[in-house]
Formats: C-alpha cells, structure tokens, sequence
C-alpha cells in the first residue's frame, strides 16, 4: 500500500493518506490575536479545507485530538463552535487535553484522523 503526502516541506505534511486513511497535522486558526470562538472556526475550517483536498470530509472523521492552552477558561467556548460544526450522528472518537502550545498566542490545536470514502 503506498503513502501519500501532501503539503510537504522538510519538517511535515499537512495531509498524509494511508491505507484508506486520512491523517492531518495539527491545525490552528489564522487569526491568532482572535479569542477561542473564532480560533475554533478558523481551524475547523483549515480543517475541512484540508479533508476536502485529501477526498473527504467531516462526516468521515473517526479520532480528534483537541489541544487547549486553558482548558478551564476555554473547553466551553471551544465546545459550543464544535458542536455547531460537526454534523448530528457523526461524533468521533475524541480527546481534549490541555498543552503549552508552540506559539503562546495558539488557544486552541486540532489534529484528526478521517476515514476516505
């Protein structure tokens, strides 16, 4: 079975495929002066954007990793743009731990695994 790489530069792919599966690097928001809401929305759709390219979507999701910088202060905020976001009957496997992230400004950093269709 061959691995398919894309986005690629010497340290990471953004998207690698393997064996009918879709696995993304971590994705944050662009806007990273914005609070948790939007950071969430931003990097949902990174997210989605990023599926899509790899030939799928988030109906497809089977495990999500979810970083907060401050899960006391953010895991509600962060929550309530995910549940609006993710289509009814379609929940992951998920885990969302609280991380030192590598740019202090980061809330908030995804990374998931999507099944291909």
């Amino acid at each position: 079975m061959s691995i398919q790489r894309q986005l690629t530069n010497e340290r990471m792919s953004q998207i690698v495929a393997h064996g009918g599966t879709v696995y993304l690097a971590g994705q944050v928001g662009d806007d990273l002066s914005a609070g948790i809401e939007q950071q969430t929305r931003e990097t949902l759709a990174n997210i989605e954007r990023l599926l899509d390219l790899a030939g799928t979507d988030k109906s497809k999701l089977l495990s999500v990793t979810i970083y907060l910088k401050d899960i006391d202060a953010d895991f509600a905020g962060m929550n309530a743009v995910w549940d609006a976001w993710l289509p009814k009957g379609v929940a992951p496997a998920r885990a969302t731990v609280e991380a030192k992230l590598c740019e202090p400004q980061i809330l908030v950093e995804l990374s998931v695994v999507a099944a291909l269709p």
